[in-house]
């Protein structure tokens, strides 16, 4: 006889098995379909949405655009169409801005009257000069001290909208005794008086005030005169009101010049001049060659003779210049000469090639900075003056005008060099 004893067997099925009545199993899975089917119905929707949006944008996009390419031809009738905001109808109308420009760029400037039109602005805010400057001078007699004391700017112009000022002064003491020097471009011009070639003779710079339109300075500078030369018949003071950009590219807001042999500078004078229109100053001259090379498309520049008056003829100082071009609103790296022992007419010959990047050339600028530095000693490097020959859109310098005359040779002339 054989008895069979029920022991609860643990299966798999066992182990899954609910302590829960079929009335709450029944309920727990209907509401998990409820939940199902609800989030395939939102997306069910979204996709319809998405797809009846992007429908209504392309309808909108054509219809804007028709309407912007052929205005002429069809009546005004999308003035009674509001669409709903959203920022694809904002997207879409920039986008039918930018295709109307596209194919409408012959009705617009082109980049070179864009150039023109703000160097005519330029100019323009150069004209307009607004504000004073208030500042004394005084000459210690006893040392030979010349005392320069900048004290405020009032009533200054701020040129640019959406930076504050940050105005500063700059003062060149300049020395005008070369008048018997013979300059070579008087020569051609046939001027009958020779203009006075001026020399800087000390260069300060006071501390930058921002975001203020009156700035109050109270800075001091002082230099020893040399006794044997006209002291202060022949001496000039000029003084720049500077507006500070970190690019070094400052605006001149205007200038104040003051003859210090008009003046009895015997005891501390205090001056207020009002602003002028900023001028430059001839304080030597270059020779400079040109040589274009039509084929491989290279234009040589040659820096032949540098003729300067130097106030201090000291051992250690040197010239080099800095030769920069600009074509067609393409600013190409600047080239640099060798540095050369300062002389009255200092001679480098010394030629620098550039690579002109495209052709016709509507537009091309050659810059030339001379400087003066010393090459025993560590020194801030002083600019001596500059030149700029070329050629605009409406214009071109005459120098220019002789090397296309003439391709593939050099072509030499004397300029002016101007601070």
């Amino acid at each position: 006889m054989v008895t069979i004893i029920d022991h609860p067997v643990l299966s798999a099925a066992g182990e899954l098995r609910m302590p829960f009545p079929d009335g709450v199993k029944y309920c727990i899975l209907g509401i998990s379909v409820v939940l199902l089917l609800l989030a395939l119905g939102i997306l069910a929707w979204q996709i319809s949405r998405c797809f009846s949006r992007t429908h209504s944008t392309s309808s909108q996009q054509d219809t804007v655009t028709n309407d912007l390419l052929y205005s002429d031809e069809k009546p005004t009738t999308t003035a009674n169409y509001s669409a709903p905001p959203s920022m694809k109808v904002e997207d879409v109308g920039t986008e039918a801005q930018r295709l109307s420009r596209c194919l409408t760029q012959a009705s617009f400037p082109s980049s070179e009257s864009l150039l023109s039109e703000g160097d005519e602005r330029e100019q323009e805010t150069t004209k307009k000069v607004d504000g004073s400057l208030r500042f004394s001078v005084y000459h210690d007699q006893l040392q030979s001290r010349l005392v320069v004391t900048v004290l405020q700017a009032e009533g200054l112009s701020n040129p640019s909208t959406t930076t504050s000022l940050q105005p500063f002064v700059k003062i060149l003491l300049m020395w005008g005794g070369s008048e018997g020097v013979e300059l070579e471009y008087s020569k051609e011009e046939g001027d009958v008086t020779p203009p006075v070639l001026w020399t800087v003779m000390q260069e300060w710079r006071t501390r930058i005030i921002k975001g203020s339109c009156n700035p109050l300075f109270g800075d001091q500078f002082s230099c020893i005169l040399q006794e044997d030369k006209d002291t202060l018949r022949n001496i000039n003071l000029r003084m720049e009101v500077r507006d500070f950009d970190k690019f070094s590219r400052h605006t001149v807001l205007g200038e104040v010049r003051v003859p210090l042999g008009q003046l009895d500078i015997s005891y501390p004078l205090e001056i207020q001049e009002d602003l002028q229109t900023p001028q430059k100053d001839l304080v030597g001259e270059v020779l400079m060659s040109l040589r274009f090379l039509p084929t491989s498309q290279r234009l040589e520049v040659g820096l032949l003779k540098v003729k300067t008056v130097l106030t201090d003829m000291c051992h250690d100082s040197a010239l080099y210049a800095r030769i920069s071009l600009q074509c067609n609103r393409s600013k190409l790296r600047y080239q640099k000469t060798c540095a050369v022992t300062s002389c009255p007419v200092t001679v480098f010959n010394e030629v620098l090639m550039f690579s002109l990047p495209e052709f016709p050339l509507e537009q091309c600028k050659i810059s030339i900075a001379v400087y003066e530095t010393r090459t025993n000693r560590k020194s801030n490097k002083r600019l001596i003056g500059q030149l700029h020959v070329g050629k605009e859109k409406s214009s071109e310098d005459m120098h220019w005008t002789l090397m296309l005359c003439s391709l593939r040779q050099p072509v030499a002339k004397w300029h002016c060099l101007l601070i």
